[in-house]
């Protein structure tokens, strides 16, 4: 998915929604314990957090559970 993005057409959104609606299916928010990500960082190569899949990973288990802060490096 990352390399047909990365590779071929570009197209941010598409890539967005097709792994949004992954990270659904693969429902991580009740297959990994928050306990395990505590303290955890998800780190990127992207310079900006804005075409970053690690930030969709971030927000869609925020979305679920409470208490994940996100603060991007730039």
């Amino acid at each position: 998915m990352l390399d047909r993005y990365k590779k071929v057409d570009r197209d941010w959104p598409a890539y967005e929604r097709d792994f949004r609606e992954l990270l659904a299916a693969w429902k991580i928010e009740e297959t990994v314990a928050p306990e395990l990500l505590d303290g955890g960082c998800l780190l990127c190569s992207e310079h900006e957090p804005h075409h970053c899949h690690r930030r969709l990973v971030a927000e869609h288990l925020r979305e679920h559970w409470s208490d994940v802060k996100i603060k991007h490096l730039t």
